[in-house]
């Protein structure tokens, strides 16, 4: 097993005396004022920035901007430039010591010139706090027992588990494998699906919560264990408890997934059980919640399905996800993307470390903002689950195409019907001139171009076409990733799960526009109105922000916001979403899991000088 000890930087005796006492003041502040858990916990980051403060600006977009960029200074305010800095800052947020090998990873993170801010790091501690109330001999006989699992044995990886051949398992190997030699022997199960699979009940996960924080005790400094002991399974260890997986195969994912929000939310108290998917959605004109006169506010709300009962029609995991394999029983498992409800433990998404042009563009990230076309693109799969002749109008990307369609949203303003996917958008809400003037279809020709690649009918069909989705919609060509960032705006959408495009559209020097129901690891790392915009799930508010933006009737727009954010993801993605980034975080995430599993979890951490 491998022991981690580095000689500690000198500091003068006055210096080592105050960050002692700063130590010590936090740790005992900790034990006296350590609560259980409140009332909401989810499987869920809550949101860190202050929403902006209304009417201050023409728009409200300028006041979100504008708190963007405060949120933003205040974040690269807390990076940690010294070991000490790192240590405090994990002290202050975690209210705990960092584990063993704190020390080396920093000077680790410190080599692949990563930006240090304990902030990035919230992911891991909200995937892993519910396991501070499970056994954790226990969690190393599931992670051993699962199908697919990357395990570390003598600094080494290996894959060990039925048809590990896949391009998900060989990619995150490779990423594991990056920083293996660091870490102790592991056993670390993996969701090879583009589905998440557990949904533990919430009154399960608020329970081992409580009962974590109750144990996770800061000992005296003579009773820290400082080296790794038992984090895998030996062949003659105890008795192997039984565990059954008890997967669910069939039955709507809403009420699997409601499960694991608090007994009052929304989607809870909302529930259809007899929903009719066949029906059109009607998708409210007015304000969507969490928003800021209309536009999204609060990212992490805006994402939850828990506050947002309307996704149960609007969104293809929900209507019928493309496979269901969903279990109530809550084990360690990693995976690239979640729900807010789902209780997988995230590792950077496996095609985020490939550098396959399709999920990237490979090294070309874009010209000039000035020599790209004025306008949003969007190319993509009839994908997001099973859509089938009943249900079609409720995906999510059948639903975003057809809204950026100038000839759909011409024949509805003329005719009067509303739209098989949408709801026409009133002028009050977003006041957009075509919006008014019954040209928002013409307008919409004008400035966006969105089209399915491929219609992807169930049960399948002659490929591309479908027959139900054929009369809707044109099938175009593919475009390949560097050739749409010639364009200025690049809208997002989920598919069967998270979108692997984002990081090649965060790391281009054109402008994301984002929606979302899935949360993964660099979440704490992006600003929304700062990196990239975010777009409400219902996309009410596209034609305000492409109106904004871009213009329309007579008006400008604000191309050097558009392009200032742009340019601000573009270069914040080179400092924080590199490959480097993602191995810093990989064996951050992997330190913890590794104090989770072994027996002596409460009493094991890093000892500095200061300790």
């Amino acid at each position: 097993m491998l022991a981690f000890s580095a000689a500690p930087p000198r500091l003068g005796r006055f210096g080592q005396l105050c960050v002692c006492v700063v130590i010590v003041i936090i740790l005992a502040w900790t034990l006296l004022t350590r609560t259980t858990v409140g009332t909401t916990i989810q499987q869920q980051i809550p949101v860190p920035h202050k929403a902006p403060a209304p009417g201050k600006s023409q728009h409200p977009i300028e006041d979100l901007m504008r708190q963007a960029d405060e949120n933003f200074q205040e974040t690269l305010a807390k990076e940690s430039r010294t070991i000490q800095e790192a240590e405090l800052a994990y002290v202050v947020r975690r209210k705990h010591r960092p584990p063993p090998g704190f020390d080396l990873w920093f000077k680790f993170a410190q080599g692949k010139k990563a930006v240090i801010v304990e902030d990035f790091f919230d992911r891991i501690y909200e995937d892993l706090r519910p396991f501070w109330g499970y056994p954790p001999y226990e969690m190393r006989v599931q992670a051993h027992n699962w199908f697919f699992q990357i395990r570390i044995r003598d600094g080494r990886m290996l894959k060990h588990g039925d048809d590990v051949d896949r391009p998900w398992m060989n990619l995150w190997g490779d990423l594991i494998a990056s920083v293996a030699q660091y870490l102790p022997d592991l056993d670390i199960p993996i969701n090879e699906m583009d589905e998440s699979r557990i949904v533990a009940p919430w009154e399960e996960i608020n329970r081992l919560v409580e009962e974590g924080d109750r144990k996770r005790v800061n000992f005296p400094v003579a009773k820290i264990i400082t080296e790794y002991r038992q984090t895998i399974i030996p062949d003659k260890e105890r008795a192997v408890p039984s565990f059954d997986f008890a997967f669910q195969f069939d039955g709507p994912y809403w009420k699997l997934a409601a499960a694991g929000c608090h007994p009052e939310s929304p989607a809870r108290s909302d529930y259809k059980p007899d929903y009719n998917y066949a029906k059109p959605p009607e998708i409210s004109p007015e304000h969507p919640a969490y928003s800021h006169e209309g536009y999204v506010a609060n990212w992490t709300l805006a994402k939850s399905l828990c506050d947002n009962p309307s996704l149960q029609g609007l969104h293809g995991t929900f209507v019928e996800p493309l496979s269901t394999a969903t279990t109530k029983r809550l084990f360690p498992m990693f995976g690239g993307s979640k729900l807010s409800v789902n209780n997988e433990i995230l590792l950077p998404a496996a095609m985020y470390w490939t550098d396959d042009p399709f999920y990237s563009g490979g090294d070309w990230h874009g010209g000039e903002w000035k020599t790209k076309q004025n306008k949003a693109i969007w190319r993509g799969a009839a994908s997001g689950g099973r859509n089938r002749e009943e249900n079609w109008t409720r995906f999510q990307r059948h639903r975003f195409v057809a809204m950026m369609n100038g000839t759909t949203l011409q024949e509805a303003g003329m005719s009067g019907k509303r739209p098989k996917t949408f709801t026409m958008p009133s002028y009050e809400a977003y006041q957009v001139e075509g919006t008014k003037t019954g040209s928002l279809g013409r307008w919409i020709s004008e400035i966006a171009d969105a089209a399915f690649v491929h219609l992807l009918c169930f049960p399948d069909t002659e490929p591309p076409f479908c027959p139900y989705t054929n009369p809707h919609y044109a099938v175009a060509e593919q475009m390949p990733m560097k050739q749409q960032y010639d364009y200025k705006y690049l809208p997002d959408i989920d598919g069967n799960s998270f979108s692997g495009r984002y990081r090649g559209f965060l790391a281009s020097t054109s402008l994301p526009i984002k929606a979302t129901i899935y949360n993964e690891w660099h979440d704490s790392r992006l600003v929304p109105w700062k990196h990239f915009v975010p777009m409400h799930n219902t996309f009410v508010d596209i034609y305000g922000i492409l109106d904004y933006f871009i213009g329309s009737g007579g008006s400008p727009g604000h191309d050097n916001a558009a392009k200032n954010i742009a340019m601000s993801g573009h270069d914040w993605a080179q400092k924080v979403l590199r490959k480097e980034d993602m191995q810093v975080y990989v064996y951050r995430l992997l330190l913890e899991y590794a104090r989770l599993v072994d027996d002596n979890r409460e009493q094991l951490a890093y000892l500095s000088f200061a300790a």
